[in-house]
């Protein structure tokens, strides 16, 4: 469709109808046995477009393929060994993530993506009674948890540069969390101010998710051997190009990952499948192949960044594998809808403080270049 078409018919519009999951609840007329069903409000995913015609920037997904080393791992596994149980304690994989950052094994946790290990983390380490800190601006599942296990929470507005404030972090809680680069805003925050945060709070638990450190900043991993409640989660999903795996884990003390393993299985003790495990290992295993990939998306971040700026839009300094930006004459509804028509999938956020933003996940330079071709036209038809 031509973009003066685009801009004709989704200028004024909002975004699509929000599903109407809990209008019985709010309206009061849950009868019977709906009266002792759990109500949740769910986490909403980043849109999931099926066809070939498109270019999916909406989920922070890696663009290149993970190493060859990962699918020849999976091709091998015998049939015989898939009516089998997959080792539960995960041992292999464990044994090389700890070989890889160089701590022992019983200090290293595995679940089903990053998502599986925080929510089991909640779940495990924030019972005491006092409320959770974690950002206004975040990863919006910690709060669905919250909700979901009965936790309170309270939500600490960050810095009006969306950075944090390590003091409001020091008082009575319940426990810690926050994301780092952060979620949706890829702000990095420096290691001596999470320190300062973990040193002040040695009552609670303080998790740090590094889902996308990879792609710029420095890792709290030299803290844990100073401080037992420190956990750090990661993923696969994000710089080694397994989200379609789901294999997430986590490094702490031996007593704050013991806990966690108890929980684990109290729950389900066959959480991660038999080729997840072996693509797991075969991904650590191929290190200049991980390091290539960073150094081309963070490449084409900057690239991009800076393409950006030429058009008009403004942002903050992301460290991450995607872009947070704002046009001052733009609203970010328009300009995700009309993205939207012409095939290109972007995340906004209807929320308070970053309803101006896209976040923009970085994919191949190929996709990059027909985002910014799409946008220099846009603008120039919308003037």
């Amino acid at each position: 469709m031509e973009i003066s078409a685009i801009i004709k018919r989704n200028g004024k519009n909002g975004l699509p109808d929000k599903p109407e999951a809990g209008e019985k609840e709010r309206n009061g007329l849950r009868m019977g046995w709906e009266k002792n069903v759990r109500n949740a409000v769910p986490y909403t995913p980043g849109e999931q477009p099926g066809g070939g015609n498109i270019i999916k920037l909406n989920t922070n997904e890696n663009p290149y393929p993970p190493p060859p080393g990962v699918l020849e791992a999976v091709r091998n596994l015998e049939a015989a060994q898939y009516s089998l149980y997959p080792d539960p304690d995960a041992g292999a994989l464990r044994q090389c993530l700890a070989d890889y950052y160089g701590v022992e094994k019983e200090r290293v946790f595995v679940g089903v993506g990053s998502d599986d290990v925080l929510a089991l983390s909640f779940l495990t380490f924030f019972n005491g009674g006092r409320p959770v800190l974690f950002p206004d601006i975040t990863y919006s599942f910690y709060d669905v948890w919250a909700n979901l296990y009965g936790i309170p929470y309270r939500t600490v507005p960050l810095r009006e540069d969306f950075t944090i404030d390590e003091k409001d972090y020091m008082c009575e809680n319940g426990g810690i969390i926050f994301p780092n680069p952060n979620a949706p805003t890829g702000v990095l925050e420096p290691l001596d101010k999470i320190e300062a945060i973990v040193r002040a709070n040695p009552n609670a638990v303080v998790i740090v998710d590094e889902a996308y450190i990879d792609f710029g900043g420095e890792s709290a991993l030299p803290l844990l051997d100073r401080y037992e409640n420190l956990l750090l989660v990661r993923t696969f999903s994000k710089s080694r190009s397994l989200a379609g795996l789901r294999i997430g884990f986590a490094l702490g003390s031996k007593k704050l990952i013991g806990y966690l393993q108890d929980v684990k299985f109290s729950f389900n003790s066959y959480t991660m499948n038999l080729p997840s495990l072996a693509a797991g290992a075969a991904s650590i295993a191929d290190e200049p192949y991980f390091r290539e990939q960073l150094r081309k998306v963070t490449q084409v971040r900057e690239w991009v960044k800076k393409e950006l700026q030429a058009l008009g839009f403004s942002g903050t300094d992301s460290r991450s594998n995607f872009v947070f930006v704002t046009h001052p004459k733009i609203p970010a509804k328009d300009l995700f809808l009309a993205l939207r028509e012409a095939g290109i999938y972007v995340r906004y956020f209807e929320k308070p403080r970053i309803d101006r933003y896209l976040r923009i996940s970085i994919g191949t330079r190929e996709q990059m270049h027909a985002l910014l071709i799409f946008l220099k036209q846009y603008i120039t038809e919308r003037k």
